[in-house]
């Protein structure tokens, strides 16, 4: 007897549009299956879309997407003039709003001849969740579905249409121009509308189909679209390398897409993780998004921030692996499950290690970028708890490291952001055992004491000696027990084991670490030597495991892929480390990356290139909030851009020539005013806009530094 095999969609060939809690995905511009469709709050609601003209088939030419948008070109080759090169197009765009789709169909001729035709278009919608599509068991039949009362009356209403509804949803379907033929499908089959076509040289025919969502059964997260309130209008670069330029313009314009708001207060914005599959709150994810993207202004942090902290943990609970003064992991409609991988998560499960350090350095981050200290004074109750997470409850072993272990068997095994069940490997390839120390969570856990403190200092708050000591005894534990040799170099190990043994395979994490003051200057020389060599920086970033672990594997998820995020985070961290020439080096390779994938990086890809270009892994989400952020970290990373807005100083520190040639950068915001960089071939920078009292520091050139340091010495 076989067994039924159920597999997650792959993605990598789909053309992916969104808007917040909206998303469309398709291939050539309809919908035949996998994970294509329409999603509204995790929901499929339109999941068949089939244009037809007459019996004739359609070749697909181009596809492309970006933010809102989906377009697409096709061609009819048995239309119009019979000769080698096709003279009917079919022009489809998709776009998604808050809780809609209009999809408009164009039939162009080309032709001398008349063009005489049929234009049908199938339409209908499963109402699967998203869960039964990502596990592969999304097969249920279309939903039963009726016409428009005013279509019913008339047959052909100005708008005339259909509808159907899940569980959650009501879905209407309106039409224009009316069709000539309006079909209500039945028994599991698609709704049809038919257009007759009669075209001449240079004249098109037009389709448009508008699909309103209505919520008729309201969840535990609905949250909608905040694009509407960030302003990132003028952000915008110009480059003698024009890479760099759509690279920007692309990451800024998926990142809003991504934008929720919050149901509990609206006004406050943050970054859903990615689309399809993780569109809602992810700690670490909104954290980073957020974190990358300061330079373009505080308004995402401070909404980010205020969204945790609202679902900031109160108790004990060890199956949702909440502890008083966490935040939390993810936040969905539903409680999570995935019998296959073992998972059964709570609709706000709590199963992260890393991210109530990564909130804490958030609020520091934005109050350097201008974050006014009374919206910071409004979360000082939520930083002092998550401070007393760090220094009660965060090290349950009392070895006063951070480490994690899932208790329950149904929750996450590794709760660091390498959150897949096989990723932590020894340099033997072998799977770490738990209860797990991250060396990345250890820094992040020094750099969020020292922020902490710096901040609760300023506030006249308590507590910030003991949070310093804290940090000051988690550095000499770091230093004495993650260090080990590689062929008789210093490398930072990425994690201890349960037992307290070193995870020595060689990994991205260790990148983490730079940046955020949990290295000595000599120590970060190690780790950039080791991050920049051959072993994990490649011609399209770095891998997350090096290339001679044996249990690399250039597709595997956390065991040799490359993560858009890891590496701009790693970049971001050299320039914080003052090692601007590394840091444009790392950037370098995620422009070059950025080029193959038409500007949109997926969140992750494989470590090696297939025929010169990347290959995809197939599942990944596109867009991703942390792989849209990373346009601007590498922005930040080429300029050295440091920000001090209590000290009233801004800061820029360049490489010793710039990896893309000449560039400027415009519509970046420091304390709420908006400035411009600008670099030339060599590095040096010019800083313009309206900054009254602002110090405004260009540091010379990596070069010139180097060679200053070389006399001093």
């Amino acid at each position: 007897m076989s067994t039924v095999r159920h597999h997650q969609p792959w993605l990598h060939d789909l053309q992916i549009a969104t808007h917040g809690n909206s998303t469309v995905l398709s291939a050539h511009g309809g919908f035949t299956g996998g994970a294509e469709g329409l999603y509204v709050d995790d929901r499929r609601v339109l999941s068949h879309l089939r244009v037809e003209t007459g019996d004739l088939a359609i070749t697909s030419l181009a596809a492309s997407s970006l933010g809102h948008h989906a377009r697409f070109l096709g061609a009819v080759r048995d239309l119009g003039e019979q000769a080698p090169d096709p003279t009917v197009e079919l022009h489809q765009s998709l776009e998604v709003g808050p809780a809609t789709l209009v999809d408009t169909v164009c039939l162009v001729s080309r032709s001398g001849s008349p063009v005489t035709t049929t234009l049908r278009l199938e339409i209908g919608g499963d109402g699967a969740d998203l869960a039964e599509v990502k596990h592969g068991t999304a097969n249920g039949p279309l939903l039963p579905m009726s016409r428009s009362q005013t279509a019913a009356e008339d047959p052909r209403p100005a708008d005339a249409g259909l509808r159907w509804h899940d569980a959650r949803h009501r879905t209407s379907v309106t039409l224009s121009p009316p069709p000539r033929l309006l079909e209500t499908g039945n028994e599991g089959m698609p709704g049809a509308a038919t257009w007759d076509v009669d075209l001449r040289l240079g004249e098109r025919f037009e389709v448009t189909v508008t699909v309103s969502v209505e919520r008729v059964a309201p969840s535990s997260f609905d949250a909608d679209s905040g694009s509407a309130l960030v302003d990132w209008r003028g952000v915008s670069a110009t480059s003698r390398d024009p890479r760099l330029a759509r690279t920007l313009e692309a990451g800024v314009t998926d990142l809003a897409a991504l934008l929720l708001c919050d149901p509990q207060n609206p006004a406050d914005v943050f970054a859903a993780a990615g689309t399809p599959w993780y569109l809602t709150l992810f700690g670490r994810d909104s954290i980073w998004a957020a974190r990358l993207s300061l330079p373009l202004g505080t308004d995402l942090a401070l909404g980010t921030l205020r969204t945790l902290a609202r679902r900031q943990g109160t108790r004990h609970d060890a199956e949702t692996a909440e502890d008083p003064g966490k935040i939390p992991h993810e936040v969905r409609r539903s409680s999570f499950i995935d019998a296959a991988a073992g998972l059964s998560l709570d609709p706000v499960y709590f199963g992260t290690v890393d991210a109530t350090p990564l909130w804490i350095c958030l609020l520091h981050d934005a109050w350097r970028w201008g974050l006014p200290d009374s919206d910071v004074l409004g979360l000082l109750p939520n930083l002092e708890r998550a401070v007393d997470w760090l220094l009660h409850h965060a090290s349950p072993d009392g070895s006063g490291l951070i480490r994690y272990i899932d208790t329950t068997g149904h929750g996450l095994a590794n709760q660091g952001w390498k959150d897949s069940g096989d990723s932590m490997r020894t340099a033997s390839g072998h799977v770490a055992t738990a209860p797990i120390a991250l060396v990345e969570a250890q820094a992040y856990a020094i750099e969020a004491a020292s922020a902490s403190a710096t901040l609760l200092d300023h506030f006249g708050r308590r507590g910030a000696g003991e949070v310093r000591a804290w940090g000051r005894a988690l550095t000499e534990r770091l230093r004495a027990q993650f260090w080990t040799s590689v062929d008789g170099s210093p490398v930072l190990a990425m994690a201890l084991d349960g037992e307290g043994g070193l995870v020595d395979g060689i990994g991205s994490n260790m990148g983490h670490a730079l940046g955020t003051g949990a290295l000595s200057p000599t120590e970060a020389a190690a780790v950039a030597a080791t991050v920049t060599g051959p072993r994990l920086l490649g011609l399209l970033g770095l891998a997350t495991l090096s290339h001679d672990n044996p249990a690399y594997n250039p597709i595997g998820y956390h065991t040799g892929s490359i993560w858009t995020h890891d590496t701009a985070i790693c970049a971001w961290g050299l320039a914080r480390e003052g090692r601007a020439d590394d840091a444009a080096r790392v950037a370098a390779s995620l422009v070059d990356s950025a080029e193959l994938f038409g500007y949109r990086w997926p969140e992750l890809y494989a470590g090696e290139t297939l025929l010169g270009r990347p290959v995809p892994y197939p599942a990944s989400c596109r867009p991703q909030a942390w792989a849209a952020a990373s346009a601007v970290a590498v922005v930040t990373a080429s300029l050295g851009l440091a920000a001090d807005a209590p000290a009233g100083r801004l800061r820029v520190s360049p490489p010793s020539r710039s990896p893309f040639g000449a560039f400027r950068v415009e519509g970046l915001r420091f304390a709420g005013r908006v400035f411009s960089v600008g670099v030339d071939d060599d590095g040096a920078a010019n800083v313009e806009g309206d900054l009254p009292g602002v110090e405004v520091v260009i540091d010379p050139p990596a070069a010139l530094q180097s060679r200053a340091a070389m006399t001093a010495s």
